[in-house]
């Protein structure tokens, strides 16, 4: 099973039909999209993924706020959405999905706020609740963290002692950095201030106990990137790719 997470950059805008190319040349049986909108771009996307075999989706975009950044899971399987006590409350930027694949499990996505108004703090905070809580199988948490690691998820220093603190707290109650597990200490960005020159790694999957004998790879890879063609071409954020053996 190869599952995509990807921050699309405002809602892809008329980026839309590339982006969808480029999500159906990596053959995902399921996709984790941040920043999606209900404008017509996003509801192009939404008939491209289905058409390419996802149909089955849920979103938290409000229709009567279409312009609003919101997230859109897509699969293969039928997704029910489930709601967890004491999560985030940001509906926009938080949904959990059921899987109906075989083997079943749980995709829980976020995009979590930036430091400016003081969100980001309370949000990763009420995901870390989620975690300590869960009991509901093999699950997978991933998006767009706006955290990392200081020192080695950035080349400028940026994180805080709460950002790593708070990764270390997930890997306290058996959530592992997916890419980190598989990689150490390895270096990669999936997004670069607006100069492009300083790169940080803040988007990534945490993998659960139950499904960790599953993880085959995670791998960043920047959508549509070329020897021709920008880096954020198509987004400003590198997707992440997770496979998940099949059992």
């Amino acid at each position: 099973m190869r599952i995509v997470a990807w921050n699309i950059r405002a809602g892809g805008g008329r980026r839309v039909d590339a982006i969808a190319r480029q999500l159906a040349r990596w053959e995902p049986d399921a996709v984790a999209l941040s920043e999606f909108r209900m404008t017509p771009p996003g509801q192009a996307l939404r008939a491209a993924l289905a058409a390419n075999g996802l149909r089955y989706q849920l979103t938290t975009a409000d229709r009567s706020e279409p312009s609003r950044n919101a997230l859109l899971v897509a699969a293969r399987w039928p997704l029910r959405r489930m709601r967890l006590r004491g999560g985030p409350s940001e509906p926009c930027r938080w949904l959990v999905a059921a899987v109906a694949a075989a083997p079943s499990l749980v995709v829980g996505v976020m995009h979590v706020p930036n430091r400016a108004g003081g969100r980001k703090y309370p949000f990763l905070d009420a995901v870390l609740t989620c975690a300590r809580r869960w009991r509901c199988g093999p699950a997978l948490l991933v998006g767009d963290t706006n955290s990392g690691r200081r020192g080695l998820d950035e080349e400028v220093p940026v994180f805080s002692t709460r950002e790593e603190g708070w990764i270390d707290a997930l890997a306290g109650c058996g959530w592992l950095d997916a890419f980190r597990h598989l990689r150490a200490d390895a270096r990669e960005y999936t997004w670069y201030s607006p100069n492009g020159r300083n790169g940080f790694r803040i988007d990534q999957a945490f993998v659960n106990a139950p499904l960790l004998a599953r993880l085959k790879e995670a791998a960043y890879v920047w959508g549509g990137f070329t020897k021709r063609a920008r880096r954020d071409a198509l987004s400003d954020h590198a997707a992440l790719l997770v496979e998940l053996a099949d059992l």
